[in-house]
């Protein structure tokens, strides 16, 4: 296995471990935050289908974010299967894209992004895509450990 098809292994793992998780929040606590300026368990999982894309336009731009508009904001929030459908399109550019990528593009192209001070062949910019989306998880699961511990959901 050579290492663009470890990223995309790594991508589609990440995400189905994602999608159970998401699709294991009860409905009465799609809204639940656990304090007023957090995000929801939804806004969570349209956070990290979003930042997909973001990052997505990051690469095609080499790190200059510009005017880039989320495709997926004017979506009404409903449910985590309607979240995946809008976002499956995407989804399917953003793999193509890694796809294409040549081992020499991996190692070779940078990602720069000033305003974070960050400086990053393409194959290490990948992966930290990828620990975003594990990093929403771990606070994802956290927030449902923490609604299942009082035993009731809230909404807004």
């Amino acid at each position: 296995m050579d290492a663009k098809e470890l990223l995309i292994s790594n991508f589609q793992e990440i995400r189905r471990r994602s999608i159970k998780l998401w699709k294991g929040i009860p409905a009465d606590c799609l809204h639940w935050r656990p304090d007023p300026t957090a995000m929801s368990c939804l806004e969570m999982v349209r956070h990290v289908l979003e930042s997909e894309n973001v990052y997505h336009f990051l690469v095609l731009q080499r790190g200059q974010l510009g005017n880039y508009e989320s495709p997926l904001a004017k979506n009404p929030m409903e449910s985590v299967e309607e979240e995946l459908r809008y976002a499956q399109p995407y989804r399917e550019k953003f793999l193509q894209m890694v796809n294409g990528f040549s081992e020499e593009e991996l190692d070779q192209v940078y990602i720069t992004r000033k305003e974070l001070n960050l400086h990053c062949k393409l194959g290490d910019y990948l992966l930290r895509i990828a620990f975003h989306e594990t990093v929403q998880y771990g606070q994802l699961l956290g927030f449902l450990l923490t609604v299942q511990s009082a035993q009731q959901c809230v909404g807004d």
